[in-house]
């Protein structure tokens, strides 16, 4: 079986002097990338181990397993891990350059995702090699991969078509009478035999997320610990949120909350439907839901601050009458109006209070303005916007318009 490059040589090459770009601005020695998300957009590779980048040099992924297969995947210098306590030798041994007697280093890494166990191992392998502090380098990784290229854009776009593609085929079994995790099925093996992977990867600790959320009627409402206007009953205390075995009833609403990865990239959409008719406080709810997304398309040109975007939503809302019902409900609703996406489904830059960064050509963002009312259900959209020069692209394909079914 043939292997090859995920991510071209030269790309990988361009991420990394980003990087230490970064690092030689902020005065950090050398970066130690830990998570699978975090090696795959730096070396093309999600095998298991450590990419060691020096803030000028060459870089070094020490792999565990499979060091074979990353030979395959990755450009960059690969070497066998060997017996982890022995890692700060290696470095010293590879680096001895950086590694000098009385010199303190500042190695930063992706402390967000690093389990605590392993960073204490780490503190202390490293302390082994010389005097070292591991620092948080998150913020650095998530600024950078904020900004997508070209290749991260044609994959979104991808994943965007396989959305449209299988929810507009799933619509044909959509009817009273069928269980939400019938449906749902439906809506996954659409996406899957066009090439979703099959995970939707977050990076929140203790986040999950299925393939999406299929919710009718008032159980889109029942709260749960995702950080979402919408919960769901799930199918126990085990998987609390998204799809149960309730059956879709008519004149209710039906949130259709679904993403795709396909070569690693989600999309995230989502579109309201009913059979029948909508209630008429919903269906107003639903509208308002509509004009804010418009608005906020418009305004998301280069330079306005996430915040503001997020302001703006909220004074909707208020005009509206629906600020107790916007994304969630009393000490449930979600803080935000939208979240970055690519390799993630949480990534940077959010459309929330307090996130002061202006839109950057090459942001990919999902807006999702929802509304919650309890015991009825939840109503809203979700397209996915690519910022740039001119202004926000829709990503998304679906059309954006409440579903109406017979």
């Amino acid at each position: 079986m043939n292997i090859t490059a995920d991510i071209p040589a030269g790309l990988v090459r361009q991420r990394i002097e980003r990087l230490q770009e970064a690092m030689q601005t902020e005065h950090i020695d050398a970066f130690l990338i830990t998570q699978n998300i975090d090696l795959y957009y730096f070396s093309g590779s999600m095998q298991n181990g450590y990419l060691f980048i020096p803030s000028t040099g060459e870089a070094t992924f020490y792999v565990r397993r499979s060091f074979e297969r990353a030979k395959l995947e990755t450009a960059v210098r690969v070497a066998e891990l060997g017996v982890f306590r022995h890692f700060g030798q290696t470095l010293l041994h590879d680096y001895p350059s950086l590694f000098r007697d009385g010199v303190e280093l500042r190695i930063a890494a992706d402390l967000d995702v690093l389990p605590a166990q392993t960073f204490h191992k780490l503190s202390e392998l490293l302390g082994a090699s010389g005097r070292c502090s591991l620092i948080d380098g998150s913020a650095h990784i998530r600024r950078l991969r904020m900004i997508k290229d070209p290749l991260e854009i044609s994959r979104i776009e991808a994943a965007a078509e396989v959305v449209a593609e299988a929810l507009n085929e799933s619509l044909n079994e959509l009817r009273e009478g069928v269980s939400e995790l019938a449906w749902m099925a439906r809506v996954e093996y659409e996406l899957r035999i066009r090439g979703h992977i099959g995970q939707m990867r977050m990076r929140g600790y203790n986040q999950e997320i299925t393939t999406g959320m299929v919710i009718s009627g008032a159980a889109a409402a029942v709260p749960t610990y995702f950080d979402g206007p919408a919960g769901g009953l799930g199918l126990g205390a085990a998987s609390p949120q998204s799809v149960s075995r309730s059956i879709v009833k008519r004149n209710e609403p039906i949130l259709i909350d679904i993403g795709c990865c396909i070569d690693g990239y989600v999309i995230d959409q989502t579109r309201t439907a009913v059979i029948g008719e909508l209630p008429v406080t919903l269906k107003h709810a639903y509208e308002v839901s509509e004009s804010i997304i418009l608005a906020t398309e418009q305004r998301m040109v280069p330079g306005t601050l996430c915040s503001k975007l997020y302001e703006e939503a909220l004074a909707s809302c208020a005009a509206s009458g629906l600020s107790d019902h916007f994304m969630g409900y009393g000490a449930d609703q979600a803080k935000f109006l939208g979240h970055g996406i690519g390799l993630e489904i949480d990534e940077w830059p959010v459309l929330a209070k307090g996130f002061h960064i202006p839109l950057e050509p090459g942001m990919v963002i999902a807006v999702e303005p929802k509304f919650t009312f309890p015991g009825q259900g939840v109503v809203g959209i979700e397209n996915s916007y690519l910022i740039t020069e001119h202004g926000a692209k829709a990503l998304t394909r679906s059309k954006a318009e409440l579903i109406v079914l017979p």
